[in-house]
């Protein structure tokens, strides 16, 4: 099982080696670094030639218009200040800024929020949506965030939940086959606990609550809904993560059964090989 980290590390290293570099003393070394991540998203990780002391960091999210839509702009000012560049570098639609003449000591927490940009970008549908729940706003316009190429995220609050829909795309069939039983594994969570998140997963036709959208249809696609309450966020993740890891352990005990036995080669006591038949 693979836990993913929420924090970028590459912009945890490359600024704590920069920004321990200039409390030090060093002389500033110019830097172009360019990195990519999850969902289509690229980062850029630069120096200015006539000023090596200021540092940029810039994102690029094709689909960040649509989360400008929710309030992206208003958290990112929130979050970073005046780190927060009003242009953008060209080409990428958020860039922070940090002048390492003015770093101190405290910078950890710089760095910290740093590697969140992604995180951040997103927060702000969330926010919004778990705002509308707690004030008991029902029939708000759903969010639609076109995360990747060919897979959508749906965002939807009701007076006593908010509903995240993704839909998930399988382009090879025996992925096919392996997701659905992955994701059904979600639902089954349900029969063994009460409190388990209720998940429903429907293969090849979007959920009631999609209608009248232009959600994609087809053998190869899958879409997940569950409830995501603001504060069962951490445990429904670990009991998702937990029972995936159910799930492939049984697939490896299966997969150990059907493992065929290697007959061994006998030999007598001259040295000459012999097979039972």
């Amino acid at each position: 099982m693979i836990l993913l980290e929420f924090k970028n590390q590459i912009i945890q290293e490359t600024l704590e080696m920069k920004f321990s570099s200039a409390l030090a003393g060093n002389k500033p070394e110019t830097i172009d670094l360019r990195f990519a991540d999850f969902d289509g998203v690229t980062y850029h990780i630069s120096s200015k030639s006539e000023d090596k002391n200021i540092i940029t960091l810039s994102i690029s999210l094709k689909f960040f218009k649509e989360l400008q839509e929710h309030g992206a702009d208003d958290l990112l000012k929130r979050e970073y200040e005046e780190y927060l560049q009003h242009t953008p570098e060209s080409g990428y639609s958020v860039s922070l800024a940090y002048d390492l003449s003015k770093i101190d000591s405290n910078y950890k927490s710089l760095i910290e929020k740093a590697s969140l940009l992604k995180r951040n970008c997103f927060a702000s549908v969330f926010e919004k949506y778990f705002e509308f729940q707690e004030q008991g706003r029902d029939g708000e316009k759903r969010a639609v965030i076109h995360y990747r190429e060919d897979e959508t995220m749906y965002v939807e609050a009701k007076s006593d939940r908010v509903t995240v829909i993704f839909s998930t795309v399988f382009k090879d069939k025996d992925d096919v086959v392996i997701g659905k039983v992955f994701v059904q594994e979600f639902k089954e969570g349900r029969k063994a606990s009460q409190t388990a998140p209720h998940v429903l997963f429907s293969h090849g036709e979007p959920p009631m609550e999609l209608k009248n959208t232009d959600a994609r249809i087809g053998d190869n696609i899958g879409y997940i809904t569950f409830d995501y309450l603001h504060y069962h966020i951490k445990c429904s993740k670990a009991m998702i993560h937990s029972r995936m890891r159910a799930k492939t352990s049984d697939f490896l005990k299966v997969l150990n059964r059907a493992r065929p036995e290697v007959k061994a080669e006998k030999k007598t006591i001259t040295g000459r090989t012999f097979q039972q038949i």
